[in-house]
């Protein structure tokens, strides 16, 4: 009886603390914003855990904003978009896929997993990196991807980025980046900066079927 105080301190030590992804984009101007994800860490574990270890081993650095929809979404996390080589952009990843967590909505903010189509995809696995952000309700892809997460902060940022001049395939012409991924607990955050206008949107483009949610 005596030490069933201490086993509770202990126990209590190794509790996570409610982390979030701190995003730092960086834009062809050398301006860097930032865009904070919060994680649904019930509904969508596996997905979640993975996202923590691939941005923590630095994987997301330097990964380029490759699709961008205006005012509808944004799109990034493929490490072959490193490179200014457009050629492949869209169909890279870490080279192992993930079971589907589908539970969530597809509502303004909403964090999801990219993924192949149905028709090579049935069983409807998630890329291992690629990830795309909800700007407005996209309720038409609900059911269908894994939503893991939703930004609490800078989607202004991410709007800004959807709404860039971008090719017939979807791809920014300007050359948007991650410039790196941090998690940090929720308590961490600093002040949050001050709002930023969102650009004007281009004419709409076809979409380019690789590995996304259209």
């Amino acid at each position: 009886m005596k030490k069933t105080p201490l086993l509770l301190l202990a126990l209590c030590a190794t509790v996570r603390a409610d982390d979030v992804a701190v995003l730092d984009i960086r834009f062809e101007d050398g301006t860097t914003r930032q865009a904070v994800i919060e994680f649904y860490e019930k509904d969508a574990p596996q997905t979640v855990a993975n996202f923590k270890k691939l941005a923590g081993k630095g994987f997301f650095k330097g990964c380029a904003f490759h699709r961008a929809i205006p005012t509808a979404i944004v799109q990034t996390g493929d490490p072959l978009s490193k490179k200014k080589d457009r050629t492949a952009v869209g169909t890279g990843g870490p080279g192992y896929t993930l079971a589907p967590e589908i539970h969530r909505p597809h509502t303004k903010g909403a964090v999801a997993a990219a993924r192949i189509g149905d028709k090579v995809n049935p069983q409807r696995r998630s890329n291992g990196s690629q990830f795309y952000v909800c700007v407005s309700p996209q309720h038409q892809l609900d059911g269908k991807y894994t939503v893991f997460g939703n930004v609490i902060r800078g989607l202004d940022v991410l709007e800004t980025v959807s709404n860039r001049s971008a090719d017939t395939n979807d791809y920014p012409i300007e050359r948007i980046l991650l410039k790196k991924v941090t998690i940090i607990p929720r308590e961490k955050l600093s002040a949050p900066a001050a709002p930023s206008q969102p650009g004007a949107a281009p004419a709409k483009k076809p979409l380019w079927r690789r590995v996304w949610p259209f």
